[in-house]
């Protein structure tokens, strides 16, 4: 099927839409949270954790988190021709990262909750001062106030969440093809990688668990809000079609506009499985 969403100003607006968002996203990475009072007992009981290298550095993060949508496009247009879904998961992607940057980041600003290992950010020397006045790098000290929620847990939970319901509706997990182990661990792996990437961060002392735990919530969740935008619901015949197809193949049957078309049964198809249409029983 030829590209269905050209060059038009629907798809200059989606565009402007995520520039917009990657420059609020990029703008509030440098602005300082919100300075809470740290009570001497916090400060001794919870944020005094040595300080440790991320067991997943940043670039590594982010190298996780953009392969996910190039994988996925390339795998639609290149092993299942279809250059339609190629582009409705780059856009349902991008969306999601943008709002869950955007989302995250608001939350760490406001709350201004501080990390486990925030003593030694404020006193490197691990020496105190009376006025509990930091005497550390400013900028460790910033980044230090920036615990809620975790930023890798709703990044990891985001992309590869994305990823999980993809190949859970390219593969028709939810609807009439269950039953099969393979197709159940395929759309479970990318969130086991996930959930890796986010329990990392206890273990390196960079975030407290309830960061973790509302990190790794707010990711999927907007992943699978943004999914719902571009692509049918996972449960139904059409899990995995792009709204854009299914929309498209839609004709006037008895007066009902929402009436099928004859050919959409071809879209039924699971095109990660030979891209051919399976005998019902199987």
């Amino acid at each position: 099927m030829p590209l269905i969403r050209s060059a038009s100003f629907n798809l200059f607006v989606e565009i402007v839409i995520r520039i917009c968002l990657l420059s609020l996203f990029c703008y509030m990475e440098t602005m300082p949270p919100f300075v809470r009072v740290i009570l001497p007992s916090e400060l001794e009981n919870d944020c005094k954790y040595p300080r440790r290298e991320s067991y997943v550095p940043g670039g590594a993060l982010w190298a996780i988190v953009l392969s996910v949508p190039c994988l996925l496009s390339l795998l639609a247009w290149g092993a299942c021709n279809d250059c339609n879904d190629a582009l409705e998961i780059l856009l349902a992607w991008s969306l999601a990262l943008g709002i869950n940057g955007v989302l995250t980041d608001t939350m760490k600003l406001i709350v201004g909750r501080p990390r486990p290992d925030f003593f030694y950010r404020c006193f490197p020397d691990g020496v105190e001062t009376s006025d509990l006045q930091c005497t550390g790098d400013p900028s460790d000290i910033m980044e230090g106030r920036k615990s809620f929620p975790s930023g890798h847990s709703s990044l990891s939970f985001c992309s590869l969440g994305m990823c999980a319901l993809w190949v859970c509706g390219r593969l028709g997990a939810l609807r009439g093809r269950r039953g099969s182990a393979a197709r159940a661990l395929a759309c479970l792996a990318p969130l086991l990688l996930a959930l890796c990437v986010a329990l990392s961060r206890s273990c390196d002392y960079h975030h407290h668990w309830q960061d973790i735990l509302v990190g790794s919530t707010l990711g999927f969740t907007v992943a699978s809000f943004c999914y719902r935008q571009y692509y049918n619901p996972l449960s139904s015949e059409l899990s995995g079609v792009p709204y854009v197809v299914s929309d498209t193949n839609l004709v006037r049957f008895n007066g009902k506009p929402d009436s099928p078309a004859k050919d959409l049964k071809d879209i039924e198809s699971t095109p990660l499985l030979n891209c051919k249409k399976e005998d019902k029983w199987i």
